[in-house]
């Protein structure tokens, strides 16, 4: 990652903000210019099959995944949680 913070950051999408960033093209470029950094972005395939926008984020490039087993093994091997 640029600064070298951190080796690695994944961002996880779920909710409605999956529906936010499928339907609203400026949050999308945001999404596109921070991938281009190395920031990996996932989303709760179970949100997005809800919300019917899991081909437009695969499409924008977000991994579809069941989240709740990803937060789990983050907080199980000492991953670095942030949430807001």
């Amino acid at each position: 990652l640029p600064r070298e913070y951190w080796d690695e950051a994944t961002i996880m999408i779920w909710g409605p903000s999956a529906k936010l960033l499928a339907h609203n093209e400026i949050l999308q470029e945001k999404v596109k210019a921070i991938m281009e950094t190395g920031v990996h972005f996932n989303c709760c395939v179970v949100c997005s099959d809800e919300y019917g926008v899991s081909q437009t984020l695969e499409n924008l490039g977000v991994e579809l995944t069941h989240t709740g087993e990803m937060l789990t093994t983050a907080l199980q091997n000492d991953w670095k949680v942030i949430t807001f």
